[in-house]
């Protein structure tokens, strides 16, 4: 299940999966937390990761199972020393879990189809049965039964309420840890049966540190100018300082960008072209999306002393945007026509 012959929903290129991660970066507290409450014998069934893209929640999840994995028993010696999650990279576990032959961990993701070279857009409810399959066999050793959700955004409502059944009456010493980046949109039922984690972005020191390791671990040696300028605009998120020392995201980026400047004008062979680069590309998208709720919010703090009508433009477009990326992303509705219309909307807030 490890993906070599095939990409990985939850891996960012050119990063390592974060079953491979190492270190942590941020999240002390987290983390911390997590230790206390194994030692104290109140670990909760299920956890939900929270918070925006690319700042480590995966990683810290990883993490976790892997430390359970290495220590099933919170009164161990090395539990009660363990100033922190970390695992020594030669234990036989963390060789297991990296090439995903640890068997009482499951990973739950969007697929891969052969088909038609992309990744499924949700997780399918076949996933989830087959992976609660783990939770009723005895788990190895008299450890304990995992389960990674990346992300829990992806689940529809079948496979939700088919985890959910699990969640709400797991067998003893079983753990599922949701990483989610709008946790808002997991089931209601589910998010009441998790303990809620919600990680900020990363400082500036341990957003180029991490983002550092990334490359290393990747082979890149960006120039330092261009890592301190991706790091300055990447809003806390390893991803974004990944992704804009691409080339191909930096010219993407240099579009939009200059489709911002123009409005309230729009040109639209140039937003046809941004649409285009974001129906075939999720990274994309994502970056488009970035850009357009920045503008909404510099917008916001600019117009903030001018009083409330003045403001009300931006709020309102903001909830509409956030209102049709769920929807797009739910339904899987045409990211050419969502391109076009988020562009119109700024631009009718521009004239406001």
């Amino acid at each position: 299940m490890k993906g070599d012959s095939q990409p990985e929903s939850d891996r960012f290129e050119p990063a390592p999966h974060p079953r491979d991660t190492f270190g942590l970066f941020g999240h002390r507290k987290a983390e911390a937390d997590f230790l206390e409450a194994f030692r104290a014998g109140r670990l909760p069934q299920a956890f939900i990761l929270g918070g925006p893209l690319g700042i480590g929640k995966a990683t810290l999840a990883w993490r976790m199972a892997r430390f359970l994995a290495a220590h099933p028993d919170p009164g161990a010696p090395e539990v009660l020393s363990a100033k922190n999650l970390s695992v020594d990279p030669a234990h036989p576990v963390f060789r297991k879990i990296s090439s995903m032959t640890f068997g009482d961990l499951a990973l739950l993701r969007r697929g891969y189809s052969d088909k038609t070279k992309k990744f499924f857009t949700r997780i399918a409810v076949e996933d989830v049965r087959k992976m609660l399959h783990l939770f009723e066999q005895a788990a190895g050793g008299g450890g304990w039964r995992m389960a990674i959700i990346d992300s829990a955004d992806d689940l529809n409502a079948a496979s939700a309420n088919a985890l959910l059944k699990m969640i709400e009456e797991p067998p003893p010493r079983s753990l599922f840890l949701l990483v989610a980046h709008q946790p808002g949109r997991i089931l209601p039922t589910i998010r009441s049966r998790c303990r809620r984690v919600m990680l900020q972005k990363l400082a500036d020191a341990d957003l180029r540190a991490a983002a550092r390791a990334a490359l290393d671990a990747a082979g890149l040696t960006p120039e330092e100018s261009a890592l301190d300028a991706a790091c300055l605009r990447a809003e806390g998120s390893v991803r974004e300082v990944l992704r804009l020392l691409s080339a191909s995201d930096a010219k993407f980026d240099a579009q939009v960008t200059r489709a911002l400047a123009m409005l309230p004008q729009i040109s639209w062979p140039l937003v046809h072209g941004i649409a285009d680069s974001a129906a075939g590309d999720e990274t994309a998208l994502d970056a488009l999306l970035a850009a357009c709720f920045g503008w909404l919010s510099a917008g916001l703090r600019e117009k903030r002393g001018l009083g409330p009508r003045a403001v009300a433009p931006y709020a309102q477009a903001w909830e509409q945007l956030e209102r049709e990326a769920r929807e797009l992303a739910v339904f899987n509705l045409d990211k050419r026509a969502f391109t076009l219309l988020a562009f119109d909307l700024l631009a009718q807030t521009a004239r406001s």
